[in-house]
């Protein structure tokens, strides 16, 4: 399912949306906001998917605050003006819808967000290895070669010791493909190889290599009973 986030001051607008998110197969609504500041208060405690931002609302603006988000999640602009078109496109909105819009609009801008969730791996587990797909090809990538994943905006950066790999993929995607006993989530943007970690601090984990990542309050619990063998 899509986790999804409405953001915006119009009443009207997040009834609407509301509507056509259950409507539609393979959505989810999690969270409403009728600001920036309130979205952005939100995206700290909550993993979305895919935020319908407008853009014009007070305090700050879609764009503005689109722009102080280090690790977006998918955006489809919703705004009743058609003069932010281009830099929102330049911010890789997924579509950029201009109010009022039709059901079919909605469904065409969310089949414009559906290939890029698809995971672009397709091997279970017990493999050994991550199948990625760089450039025009398609690349293994050794399990116990892995150090750890950082999420970076539109791609994720898969770091080995010899070189570091670019995945057009979601974070909680690659999660899913990853073993759940070599691999652990430390953070909102960071999965860790667990034969990797050689201390655990209050809010960071050295890994070999003396590679340092962080740990967050929300996985501290998770990261230790996986470090320690705890089930």
């Amino acid at each position: 399912m899509i986790r999804c986030m409405i953001v915006d001051d119009e009443v009207i607008a997040h009834q609407i949306l509301e509507q056509y998110i259950l409507q539609t197969e393979g959505l989810t609504l999690v969270s409403q906001c009728h600001n920036a500041m309130e979205a952005f208060a939100r995206l700290e405690r909550q993993e979305i998917d895919l935020m319908f931002l407008d853009i014009e609302m007070p305090l700050v603006n879609g764009i503005s605050f689109l722009k102080t988000l280090t690790h977006p999640p998918r955006v489809i602009f919703t705004t009743a003006y058609a003069n932010h078109a281009v830099e929102g496109f330049e911010l890789n909105a997924v579509d950029y819808l201009l109010k009022p819009f039709s059901y079919e609009r909605f469904a065409k801008a969310i089949a414009k967000l559906r290939p890029l969730t698809e995971p672009v791996t397709t091997q279970a587990a017990e493999t050994g290895f991550l199948v990625i797909k760089e450039k025009d090809a398609l690349v293994r990538i050794p399990y116990h070669d892995i150090l750890y994943i950082e999420a970076a905006k539109d791609y994720m950066k898969v770091f080995t010791p010899e070189r570091q790999y670019l995945v057009h993929q979601t974070l909680k995607k690659l999660e899913e493909l990853l073993p759940v006993a070599e691999f652990v989530r430390t953070h909102k943007s960071y999965i860790v190889s667990l034969r990797q970690i050689r201390l655990v601090k209050a809010d960071t984990l050295l890994l070999a290599n003396n590679v340092s990542v962080p740990v967050s309050s929300n996985y501290k619990d998770a990261v230790v009973k996986s470090f320690r063998g705890e089930k």
